[in-house]
């Protein structure tokens, strides 16, 4: 019986051939996340901005949000955040907190959930999250300098395995991710709550993960090929981990894809950004992480003294180093 290979052993993709096309369509694509960010920013869900937010299913054809917006402003509860949420027929209500203690607010809750019922009896409701103001900024703070810290340790952990240059790469690459799944979130204002967060952590992990498994190839073949140029040695090593990157890519886009199709609706954002981040760090993998080893004069003799001087019964030595032999 064979085995299945989705990548032929004999694969010679020529990578390095599109680099400054994709290191151009990577840092637009960068300005335009950055600036879709500043310009519509993110729908902050309710563990960072506070309030109460219950989700609305409805069985039918949901009615229009101008609609739904009227009714459940006129409970009294202040002006709500309506966004459609999973499904063309599910919505995520959001309302801000009453003024007084756990009481109050658990009493605005019964109120939100009683007002939809009354206008519009069909529909179901799920359970009332609540966030007090405090909670929420403390959350905010929490989940951005987790976000921060990690990227900084996935670099600094990397410069040390590796070397300067390496470090460099890595970093670019976890910025490029990072920066578009935002990019992402912005353009499709999913609810960016704790679960964004965990999302963007897992996705920083992978990131990690196939840059370490591509890095260790590279300087696999950087010590056992001293006279390859570095272009067509660092097209071998994408080549020689191409199968592993696509099935590793594979599976994650099947069981991603299953989540987001059958998944319940409260990790569809999750499972959204996940499946985005799978694609952009397999677009990363190939095209991003190794170009900046060119560009930083990465060769084969970076990283191993040419020449080195010794004293031996007074007379000075010179060695010089070529394919491993000492002359």
């Amino acid at each position: 019986m064979r085995l299945l290979k989705l990548v032929p052993d004999d694969t010679n993709i020529d990578f390095l051939r599109w680099r400054k096309l994709a290191s151009f369509m990577s840092s637009f694509l960068i300005a335009v996340s950055i600036a879709l960010v500043a310009v519509k920013g993110l729908n902050l869900g309710v563990d960072f901005v506070g309030g109460q937010s219950v989700r609305v299913e409805f069985p039918q054809e949901m009615p229009p949000i101008d609609e739904i917006r009227e009714k459940v402003d006129a409970i009294g509860l202040g002006d709500p955040t309506i966004q459609q949420f999973g499904s063309d027929k599910v919505v995520s209500i959001r309302t801000g907190l009453p003024d007084g203690d756990k009481a109050a607010a658990d009493r605005a809750g019964e109120q939100l959930v009683a007002g939809i019922k009354q206008a519009f009896p069909t529909a179901s409701t799920g359970a009332v999250e609540t966030v007090s103001g405090k909670v929420s900024e403390e959350l905010l703070q929490t989940g951005a300098l987790s976000l921060a810290l990690a990227i900084l340790g996935i670099t600094i952990y990397i410069w040390i395995r590796f070397e300067w240059q390496f470090g460099v790469g890595a970093l670019g690459r976890l910025f490029h991710e990072v920066a578009l799944t935002f990019g992402f979130f912005a353009v499709t204002q999913l609810q960016f709550d704790l679960n964004s967060v965990a999302a963007l952590l897992t996705i920083v992990g992978y990131s990690l993960n196939d840059t370490i498994v591509v890095y260790d190839r590279i300087r696999e073949n950087l010590k056992k090929y001293r006279k390859m140029e570095i272009i067509p040695l660092l097209n071998l090593s994408l080549n020689e981990t191409l199968s592993r990157t696509v099935m590793t890519t594979a599976a994650m886009f099947l069981a991603l894809g299953m989540l987001l199709v059958f998944g319940p609706d409260v990790i569809f954002g999750f499972t959204a950004a996940m499946l985005f981040g799978v694609f952009v760090g397999f677009y990363s993998s190939v095209l991003m992480s190794t170009p900046v080893l060119v560009w930083l004069k990465v060769g084969p003799d970076s990283f191993i003294p040419r020449t080195s001087a010794a004293t031996e019964g007074g007379e000075r030595v010179t060695r010089k180093e070529d394919d491993g032999a000492v002359v």
